[in-house]
């Protein structure tokens, strides 16, 4: 039997509640599917940096590193300085382990969840790869004369060729195991107005050599969120950098019914990678039982696809979808009329039904 080791932050406002629900899927799962999952919990957020300020220690970084998996919940408050915690957390998670892969499906479930007229689930089902770990994430840069009429604030943005070459061959081999006829990759930049893309271009154009079989394509960013917008269906697998990859697609969520079914995992092939839903720690849900918790139990499935247990990951992506497309689940918002441990109690007994 295998048996996982999963770190878990729950963090900040909703976090602890749609987690507890994604860890009851793994287990429901663990228990029909012959394998286990450990569970070690790090109280890191906004409650713990209050009162011990401590924010990730270098000790639990590598405590997690030996883990299969991390699985995070949400992060951010408003009692704490904006950022502080993402930065330290998330960012610093990302940083450390070298997560450079930020993989984020864009998949429409039910018609009725998508806010474009006639367009079905056939037409939304997209893969973003998003650069992780350089860009203007890095931190670079800082302020001179703070505070006055005078002020100069700077961000520099960070692309290597490592960073950009890793992460496009990552977006070529995922276009590849799609399975699909003719598979195409887009790449998103804007190199006709930032000179600095044109190292993205070139090592597209020279990393896809390697790769006859897949159509290469390309857009600039604001052609990119049109085209999303008009005609979703002609994107197969997309390549960006770290800023975009973050913009395009929580404007991707939104076309799959909204930030509540949404959720990433941070990757780096072959060592441990975190995944997360991708909406906020919305502060004024918590302790309500009221938050939807799909995107959480979707990032739980995203970790078993990439730890191996593809026979449970269809099974729990299966329950979502059949939920969805029944309306026993009617959206992936707040405002679905069930509580957060309803919908965890119907992904439950949807993976548990035999198979037909």
């Amino acid at each position: 039997m295998k048996d996982y080791r999963i770190a878990v932050v729950g963090g900040d406002g909703i976090g602890p509640e749609v987690v507890r629900e994604g860890l009851r899927a793994l287990e429901a799962l663990a228990s029909f599917h012959g394998f286990k999952c450990r569970f070690q919990h790090y109280p890191f957020g906004a409650n713990h940096y209050l009162k011990t300020r401590e924010l990730m220690p270098p000790a639990a970084v590598a405590e997690m590193r030996e883990m299969d998996a991390i699985f995070l919940g949400a992060i951010g408050d408003p009692r704490v300085e904006v950022g502080l915690l993402e930065r330290a957390i998330v960012g610093g998670l990302r940083f450390e382990l070298d997560l450079y892969v930020n993989l984020r499906p864009i998949r429409l479930y039910a018609e009725h969840l998508c806010p474009l007229k006639n367009k079905r689930p056939q037409d939304i089902n997209l893969l973003v790869v998003r650069e992780n770990t350089e860009d203007l994430y890095t931190g670079m840069g800082g302020f001179f004369k703070k505070g006055t009429p005078d002020e100069v604030s700077i961000q520099e943005m960070i692309c290597t060729r490592k960073g950009t070459e890793r992460v496009i061959r990552y977006a070529f081999e995922k276009a590849r195991a799609r399975g699909k006829a003719r598979p195409r990759l887009t790449l998103v930049d804007k190199a006709n107005a930032i000179r600095a893309h044109d190292l993205w271009t070139r090592t597209f154009e020279e990393v896809g050599r390697e790769y006859q079989d897949v159509e290469k394509d390309h857009a600039y960013v604001d052609a990119c969120a049109m085209w999303m917008i008009r005609s979703p269906e002609w994107f197969d697998v997309v390549v960006t950098t770290n800023m975009f990859g973050d913009i395009i697609t929580d404007l991707g969520a939104m076309l799959q019914g909204g930030m509540g079914i949404a959720a990433s995992g941070n990757i780096h092939p072959g060592r441990v990678s975190m995944f997360e839903p991708i909406h906020g720690s919305a502060p004024k849900y918590a302790g309500k039982n009221t938050a939807n918790p799909l995107a959480a139990i979707s990032a739980a499935q995203m970790m078993l696809d990439y730890l191996g247990e593809k026979e449970s990951a269809k099974t729990l992506e299966k329950a979502i979808e059949t939920l969805l497309v029944t309306r026993k689940i009617p959206s992936v918002g707040a405002e679905s009329g069930l509580s957060t441990s309803a919908i965890g109690d119907l992904v439950i007994q949807e993976v548990q039904k035999p198979a037909a």
